[in-house]
């Protein structure tokens, strides 16, 4: 257990120019005075760690100091190349630096965990485009990908409602959602408005032009028409987390899109039914306030309010349920699918009905 946390406390002052203890001991979880006793145990075994004194000092290593790669386990190993998304990489126009990274890796590990990689690859595969979609790679993506590489600001041109528009954007990452590619950027207008790593602004722009993070927008890459990389770098912001960014981002929008409301009462198989055949998160928030309200009624039936997007998409996903749910309200919905059931009653009591 000691021995594997000095070796991390090695690769974290590897990977930094200097940590202090208490960002030492929180990444360790271990308390400051444990850090000290490490740091000089690793001192005592020949590890060249410096502490620098004084209010703004910290832990560093010296000399040019590096480990190798000879701590990794099999797992450890087999895990760190399953960390790439080969299809998201070719498509970016890195492919071949992952090759020379994977190589290089290969290379520094012990000869028994080499095989590691083909290891990894023959049992794990992540398919990232959608079922029943040709996959497209937007033309501009590589050029872009280069850009948030390098913190460069572009001069961006895309569609907007038809309409083609102009921006000077500070590209802060990429996302691969469902085999579409999306541009994390903030407009360099706003860039003065606060730190990116405040409050989440409020729901409602669909991905494409959509707020996020103080002024950091979502933009979807196929509508960008043209990309102008110039040379000027923008400062990042060291405090922006891309993950947390787009999570926040993708459930607000998914919320976004939840304007109405139905009334449904279900049967024990259509309970277990509504999270597969409509926004999976408000199905499960809908039977849980069923429960916790009045829960199933004398006939095991669960009656929820459940939000939609509107009446037309309701009616298209509800009518999977067939007769194990029934549509309470709005009333004009509940006609739709009264109407369904006497077309549904008249097409299957047809006597010899079969062609």
């Amino acid at each position: 257990m000691r021995a594997a946390r000095l070796i991390k406390m090695v690769l974290l002052l590897q990977s930094r120019p200097s940590m202090t203890a208490a960002e030492l001991a929180r990444e360790l979880e271990v308390s400051e005075r444990t850090v000290a006793r490490d740091v000089l145990s690793l001192s005592e075994a020949g590890v060249p760690v410096y502490a620098d004194r004084g209010r703004a000092g910290g832990y560093r290593l010296i000399g040019g100091y590096r480990t190798r790669l000879t701590g990794l386990g099999r797992s450890e190993a087999e895990a760190l190349f399953l960390s790439g998304v080969p299809s998201a990489l070719r498509e970016m126009g890195l492919a071949d630096a992952a090759s020379a990274a994977r190589l290089k890796v290969s290379a520094a590990l012990l000869p028994e965990l080499r095989d590691a990689a083909s290891g990894a690859a023959q049992r794990f595969h992540l398919d990232a485009p959608a079922w029943y979609q040709e996959p497209e790679t937007p033309a501009l993506l590589p050029a872009i990908a280069d850009a948030v590489w390098d913190d460069r600001r572009i001069l961006a041109h895309y569609l907007r409602k038809g309409t083609e528009v102009q921006r000077e954007l500070e590209p802060y990452g990429l996302v691969l959602k469902a085999g579409v590619w999306y541009l994390a950027a903030r407009p360099a207008e706003v860039r003065s408005e606060r730190p990116l790593s405040g409050a989440v602004a409020g729901p409602g722009a669909p991905p494409g032009d959509s707020r996020g993070r103080a002024g950091c927008r979502v933009y979807r890459v196929e509508r960008f028409v043209a990309v102008e990389g110039g040379e000027e770098r923008f400062d990042r912001d060291e405090e922006f987390d891309l993950p947390a960014f787009w999570a926040e981002r993708a459930a607000e929008f998914a919320r976004s899109l939840l304007r109405e409301e139905v009334v449904l009462r279900l049967s024990r198989r259509g309970v277990l039914q509504l999270p597969y055949v409509t926004e999976r998160a408000a199905a499960r928030e809908a039977i849980a306030r069923a429960r916790e309200a009045d829960g199933p009624d004398e006939d095991g039936y669960l009656t929820v309010t459940l939000a939609v997007e509107n009446a037309d998409v309701a009616y298209g996903q509800l009518l999977a349920l067939g007769p194990e749910g029934e549509v309470l309200a709005p009333s004009g919905l509940r006609e739709r699918f009264a109407a369904a059931a006497r077309r549904t009653a008249a097409l299957y009591g047809q006597a010899g009905a079969c062609p």
